[in-house]
């Protein structure tokens, strides 16, 4: 018995062992693809894509040529996973709630129309086009909300699969950036003051990188004003996923009896908003190094993480099924900015 005994131990050390060197180099082979992301983003062309997107681009190819990695598929699951969380919950530090309660509350109105906007006009056209539903929903949440970030947070709650999730990631990056710079383009055109231009920038693009690579040239005070505006989007990001909470629990009792579990890093994220915003306020404040790194560590996990979803992305699966959600998206998002810019 005891012979026994010690056979199985020995057995199971190495299986062990197998299972922790898949992790780690699945984690690994996350991050040297977000590492060549990064590198990528040093190309003419490319510089303005950012590292995100790029690094989706880089995983999605690695899958079309070479296959899915089976061998190191539980570290990369917990960078998909995992990794996923600890950016969104890092994420929060970003979000300063006392400044948008007390500089930003009526852009606030404007961001909520934003949200609603989006999502309802890019429902109605996937429906007219006949699209994906649940790709052309988490486009839509990404375009009103804060791109990437915003389809990250939701997509556990959404139940969205992970190539629907990276594929939209994906899409809303790269028809961010364009916009940002068709922002950058028509500025000198536009009867706005640089306040009014931040405000326009800040209400209608993507992502955070996005709003701050158009506001950018109109001075400190647009950029200023501009990333106050999209704070506010991303605040209401906590009510919406409450929201869509509550609906997926509706219709999980409707259809099949299912529920949709708390999002417990939904919470961290709230958490260490409040954090940042009244605890670590003034240190944060006055720190840049201290806001670089957290800002440069969050954005590398979120590329990790979105490189393990990109893995799953099959090409020829997809190449029909994103095409028409991508065009309900466009649509939204040009009509978006046209309302937007008439408000200010």
């Amino acid at each position: 018995m005891c012979d026994n005994k010690y056979e199985e131990a020995v057995v199971a050390e190495p299986e062990g062992r197998s299972a922790l060197s898949a992790n780690v180099l699945g984690i690994g082979f996350t991050a040297l693809i977000a590492c060549l992301g990064y590198g990528m983003v040093k190309l003419p062309g490319f510089d303005h894509v950012g590292p995100l997107a790029c690094a989706i681009i880089l995983a999605v190819i690695y899958r079309q040529v070479w296959g899915y990695p089976e061998a190191l598929r539980s570290g990369i699951q917990i960078s998909a996973k995992k990794l996923l969380r600890l950016a969104i919950v890092l994420f929060g530090l970003k979000l300063n709630v006392d400044v948008i309660f007390h500089q930003g509350a009526t852009l606030l109105l404007y961001d909520l129309g934003t949200i609603v906007f989006a999502i309802t006009a890019t429902m109605l056209l996937a429906n007219v086009l006949h699209a994906d539903k649940g790709l052309s929903l988490l486009l839509g949440i990404g375009t009103g909300v804060c791109g990437a970030a915003a389809i990250a947070a939701v997509s556990p709650i959404l139940k969205s699969k992970d190539d629907d999730t990276a594929m939209g990631v994906g899409i809303v990056a790269l028809v961010g950036t364009v916009f940002s710079l068709a922002y950058t383009i028509l500025r000198p055109f536009l009867d706005l003051t640089n306040v009014q231009y931040g405000i326009w920038s800040g209400i209608s693009l993507h992502e955070i990188a996005h709003v701050a690579l158009a506001a950018a040239p109109a001075g400190q005070d647009a950029l200023a004003m501009a990333l106050l505006a999209k704070l506010g989007r991303v605040f209401l990001l906590i009510p919406l996923s409450l929201i869509l909470m509550y609906w997926m629990n509706r219709r999980g009792k409707e259809e099949a009896g299912t529920k949709v579990d708390v999002p417990w890093f939904l919470l961290g994220f709230l958490g260490m908003s409040l954090l940042g915003s009244y605890v670590l306020a003034d240190t944060l404040q006055s720190s840049t190094a201290l806001n670089k790194l957290i800002a440069d560590g969050t954005s590398f996990l979120l590329t990790m993480a979105m490189v393990g979803l990109g893995l799953n992305v099959n090409l020829r699966e997809l190449r029909d099924k994103a095409l028409r959600p991508l065009a309900a998206m466009l649509i939204t998002s040009v009509v978006l900015s046209v309302l937007a810019l008439k408000l200010v």
